[in-house]
């Protein structure tokens, strides 16, 4: 059966929301049976270090890493154009060493539009991208996490020590993160973003780091009210390993509590991986300190969330989303519960 094309927005940034909308770009406008008719994806805007930070530190823009990854993830695979904006200077001598071309292509395209939304509509168009880019916010916000001992972190970078990099056994081992805030906590979100969230039929939250990923998008006020007064069918997709510095020993129900303690319920069903990484694979992540994310499918409905479940891991080395598999999972969970949805909207209407 051939449904109508859907109206799909992810929330999110990082690799994670970048492997997701590599996967469901396939479908946009596609002949078969499952077709996005819009994808959008609202992305983070709270990044401090690397390219991005050292590009928000000298010129004061919002910082392009995670947007650049989103519009490379939507492009052409192929296409010069995109391969460019993923080229990294490597010659850490240099004065370009370590920045992203892409980066500076949009750090450019804000100087000469003179607005940071317009220059990524502008990227968007001329790598001619299979979806729509939202920044949550154009407000300069910053992180704050409060620690159970009752010390705070100021900014990502301390947060998550990304500096240090991504699978660093140096990343500090603070107190456990009892609350984030975003400062100014009236930051407002882009007027794209919302619209999105508003004609969604699919919302898609995740994967992601927890902290610094995931909840500085549903700190943003009235994308967390859009969230919960939604008709969309509302999906979280849970990480699969632990997170050194920010997520250390959490369960998937406490990954879930973290966002309703934050945004209320916004999520109606979370997705968790079915399979297991390799023992082999398990033992280095061990020796890093990640852990697989264990679950509770009992507590996590007292939460008022229903669990799926999906092979969505590729295999190798390396624990990462599988995006061809992972989309194929977010359409068998859409024609599972999605259609309950629509004949509801239907007997309403």
């Amino acid at each position: 059966m051939r449904h109508h094309g859907l109206n799909i927005v992810a929330i999110g940034g990082g690799t994670g929301l970048s492997t997701l909308l590599r996967g469901l770009k396939a479908y946009v406008d596609a002949d078969g049976p499952w077709s996005i008719a819009r994808l959008g994806a609202i992305v983070t805007v709270t990044d401090e270090g690397g390219s991005s930070g050292a590009l928000r530190k000298e010129f004061g823009m919002l910082p392009p890493g995670d947007i650049r990854n989103c519009i490379v993830a939507l492009a052409e695979e192929e296409h010069l154009l995109s391969r460019l904006f993923s080229y990294r200077f490597e010659n850490t001598e240099s004065s370009l060493g370590g920045h992203s071309l892409g980066n500076l292509l949009l750090a450019a395209l804000t100087d000469i539009t003179g607005s940071f939304d317009e220059a990524i509509l502008t990227a968007s168009e001329v790598l001619n991208i299979a979806g729509e880019i939202y920044p949550s916010t154009l407000a300069d916000v910053r992180l704050r996490a409060t620690l159970a001992d009752g010390s705070a972190l100021l900014g990502e970078v301390a947060i998550s020590g990304s500096h240090l990099g991504e699978k660093s056994p140096d990343v500090p081992r603070h107190a456990r993160i009892t609350h984030l805030s975003i400062d100014p906590a009236d930051a407002q979100p882009t007027g794209r973003a919302l619209e999105a969230l508003h004609e969604a039929d699919l919302v898609l939250i995740g994967p992601g780091s927890l902290y610094t990923s995931i909840l500085p998008n549903l700190l943003i006020k009235p994308i967390a009210e859009a969230l919960r007064v939604s008709r969309a069918l509302r999906v979280y997709i849970c990480n699969v390993m632990t997170q050194p510095g920010e997520s250390d020993g959490y369960t998937a129900e406490e990954h879930l509590e973290a966002i309703i303690e934050h945004a209320g319920l916004v999520v109606d069903v979370m997705i968790l991986n079915g399979g297991r990484p390799t023992e082999a694979v398990l033992s280095a992540y061990a020796a890093q300190g990640q852990h697989p994310v264990a679950f509770d499918v009992n507590a996590i409905r007292e939460l008022g969330v229903t669990p799926f479940f999906g092979d969505i891991i590729k295999e190798g080395n390396y624990v990462r989303h599988d995006s061809v598999q992972l989309a194929d999972t977010i359409f068998r969970l859409y024609e599972r519960y999605g259609r309950t949805l629509e004949r509801m909207r239907r007997t309403e209407a």
